[in-house]
């Protein structure tokens, strides 16, 4: 009998040595998951855990609708940038301008999947309109800048695109600026324009003497991009009348490149920085507008954090949540002590029990998150202004991008961990 007893003593080993492999984690996982479901001995107990899943939930949706929101403005900006801005800009990597003649250029302009080379030169001026007197950018461009740009899609007025026509040079200027200057989408006579001399200082005794100056002539067209950095400050010219005025004779300020259909973007930007090394920069539309999109992924990175500090508040419910299941549950933590439970097993029931909780509310919130997206994108329910028309878009834009959706499920789990490790170290000491 006493060989039995002792045979019947070490084959009932604890749940910890029971417990082998992966089933190390599915054992206190299991008691969690009947623990969270199964019903409560006091109302009080699930209520507080379905509030703390709620606020999981809502503070997880505010982070997917919030972040889709700046996606959304970021893609509606890049799709006006797109109207304008060329797929690739050469442009020097020390300096304002560059030789037109250099033979890195000639090897870029001979590449098969180029469709259009246009050289431009670009500085700033001063024009005299009938109001008032405004500093703007003249930007000249070779012919085959209609080829580049879809200037239809951007032009406004009676008149037709045109940059010079016999003697006389055609300045084509943004509708905002040629609003400020009081000129309409066509103007009568020339349009002064001043711009400093190369390598000289203002005379303060005859000022005129330091400047060059010419006039343009309206086409009886404007242009606008619904940028406001270039509506209300560019006219575009020919080249050959930016290069008079700057005294930049056989000079370029850059080179705007549009491709093939069906060229890789990255592959190309690649080759033609490979081309013309460290002399040039090649930029793309995102490269060309870098403070824009700078600035926009600052302010929704400023977003996620606030947002995340307020999943954190939420979160802490969850710690009121686990503190009333482990008052309900002593005799139950007890027993299991009894079987052989270690406190590490105990403590990983109430960590898994946090978890859990806040698995569930990220999953529900991004489903919520998502959903009101959608809406959004299809009836655009939350609107920009009282009346339609008041902005370029009616409602808010929304962009739902995959990584949003992962970057925000793991940082719920993140802060759930964050929230609840620490307290149940300490509150499965005193069980």
């Amino acid at each position: 009998m006493g060989k039995n007893a002792s045979t019947q003593i070490h084959s009932t080993p604890s749940l910890k040595g029971r417990a082998g492999g992966g089933s190390v984690l599915l054992f206190p996982l299991f008691i969690a998951r009947r623990y969270l479901f199964a019903r409560k001995r006091h109302l009080t107990t699930g209520v507080i855990s379905v509030i703390s899943i709620c606020g999981v939930a809502l503070a997880t949706a505010a982070l997917i609708v919030t972040l889709s929101v700046f996606n959304g403005f970021r893609d509606m900006v890049a799709s006006f940038f797109t109207a304008f801005d060329p797929e690739l800009k050469v442009m020097p990597a020390e300096g304002k301008t560059f030789a037109a003649d250099d033979p890195a250029l000639d090897k870029v302009r001979e590449l098969d999947f180029i469709d259009v080379f246009t050289e431009t030169l670009q500085d700033q001026a001063l024009i005299v309109g009938k109001e008032r007197q405004w500093v703007v950018n003249i930007k000249g461009v070779d012919d085959n800048f209609t080829k580049l740009v879809d200037i239809s899609s951007i032009r406004y007025g009676d008149g037709e695109f045109c940059l010079h026509a016999d003697v006389l040079e055609y300045g084509v200027m943004g509708i905002r600026l040629a609003s400020a200057l009081g000129l309409g989408t066509s103007y009568e006579g020339g349009l002064p324009v001043y711009a400093l001399r190369r390598g000289e200082r203002v005379n303060m005794g005859n000022p005129m003497q330091s400047f060059n100056s010419d006039e343009l002539y309206s086409p009886g067209v404007v242009f606008n991009t619904n940028q406001l950095q270039y509506d209300a400050t560019y006219i575009l010219t020919s080249l050959s009348f930016a290069r008079r005025l700057f005294d930049q004779q056989g000079r370029l300020s850059a080179v705007e490149l549009k491709l093939k259909p069906g060229t890789n973007l990255h592959s190309a930007q690649k080759q033609i920085r490979k081309l013309l090394g460290d002399r040039f920069l090649v930029l793309n539309r995102y490269e060309q507008q870098a403070d824009t999109f700078r600035i926009m992924q600052v302010e929704k990175f400023i977003a996620y954090l606030f947002l995340s500090f307020i999943l954190l508040v939420a979160s802490f419910n969850i710690i009121s949540s686990l503190a009333m299941l482990m008052i309900e549950k002593q005799e139950n933590v007890a027993t299991l002590r009894a079987l052989g439970a270690d406190d590490g097993q105990v403590r990983q029931i109430f960590l898994f029990e946090g978890w859990l909780i806040s698995g569930i509310g990220a999953v529900i919130g991004i489903i919520g998150g998502l959903g009101l997206c959608w809406l959004q994108i299809t009836f655009g329910l939350v609107k920009l202004g009282a009346s339609e028309g008041s902005f370029v878009i009616d409602s808010y834009p929304v962009s739902i991008q995959p990584s949003d959706l992962l970057l925000t499920f793991l940082t719920v789990l993140l802060v759930g961990f964050l929230a609840v490790w620490l307290p149940v170290r300490r509150m499965t000491r005193e069980l």
